[in-house]
């Protein structure tokens, strides 16, 4: 392999592939920037020039607005306490479920594994799940978007694969100094489990947090809507009704209040994820070398 590198062919295909992930990495990175140069551009400059990086005149007018509203700071609230909530949820449920799916002598395991790879595949749809959330009496409840979606199929398989991968010994000498089932789960099993939690971690908050459709679909009353469901709005209806505005500033800037919305609503998961981006590979591979 490394011979083929030093060959003049191979040198020629290095360059080329290095020149193409870079265009790939700035056509996803570019759009980025240009959102955040936007939410601090006057409208004049967003209506004249389709494109910049820079703009030439700084404002912080949107910003000034949308911190202005206690609808946006009330809906940045719901979206932190649903994503927080739900990801402690989810974590919990996949774990606990997970792991006695893990051992083969649990009764009834196989055909319980056959259940959640059928829900992989097929669904009750839309209108049997809301009919279910309705019958439950969560419309208009924060639970309606967590409880529906507490636990991802395709996530419990791959925990389960990560819990039959431990070894067996430590369970062993774990029950043999007189732990139970219980106590070998908490006390072994989850210390062992940081890369595995740490990425759902991630997965789950970020599905929650950029979750708008459970929102749309269960939460009539705006003043429980989460920030994408907001910014959903915002994106579909020119000028939004953000609720109590500041009298101070009552023509808002369309655009890029857009544009500062978005620049908000992403910036807690792009803080957040660095401290668990390294746990992703091992997390995934370490649940997936064996079936």
């Amino acid at each position: 392999m490394h011979k083929m590198h030093n060959t003049p062919m191979g040198r020629v295909f290095d360059v080329f592939n290095q020149i193409f992930l870079l265009l790939l990495g700035l056509s996803t990175f570019i759009p980025f920037v240009y959102v955040i140069a936007a939410s601090f551009a006057t409208e004049a400059e967003i209506a004249a020039r389709p494109f910049f990086i820079v703009p030439e005149t700084i404002t912080l007018a949107a910003y000034e607005y949308i911190f202005s509203t206690n609808t946006f700071i009330r809906s940045i609230g719901i979206s932190i306490f649903v994503t927080v909530l739900g990801t402690v949820v989810s974590l919990l449920l996949t774990m606990t479920m997970a792991y006695p799916l893990s051992r083969k002598k649990l009764l009834g395991r196989n055909i319980i594994l056959n259940l959640v790879v059928f829900t992989m595949v097929f669904s009750g749809g839309m209108i049997p799940t809301y009919v279910v959330v309705r019958s439950l009496g969560l419309l208009d409840s924060l639970w309606a978007l967590i409880l529906p979606v507490a636990i991802n199929p395709f996530y419990l398989i791959i925990v389960k694969s990560f819990f039959q991968n431990l070894p067996t010994e430590l369970e062993e000498a774990a029950r043999i100094d007189g732990c139970s089932d219980m106590g070998v789960f908490w006390r072994i099993v989850i210390p062992l489990s940081k890369p595995v939690i740490a990425t759902f971690t991630l997965f789950y908050a970020v599905f929650y947090w950029n979750d708008f459709f459970n929102a749309l679909l269960y939460i009539s009353d705006s003043a429980k809507w989460p920030v994408q469901l907001l910014l959903q709005q915002l994106m579909m209806v020119a000028n939004v009704d953000f609720g109590e505005m500041n009298t101070m500033m009552q023509d808002p800037p369309e655009e890029s209040l857009k544009m500062a919305v978005v620049v908000v609503a992403t910036l807690p998961i792009l803080i957040f994820y660095p401290f668990l981006q390294k746990h992703f590979a091992k997390g995934i591979l370490l649940g997936s070398v064996k079936g």
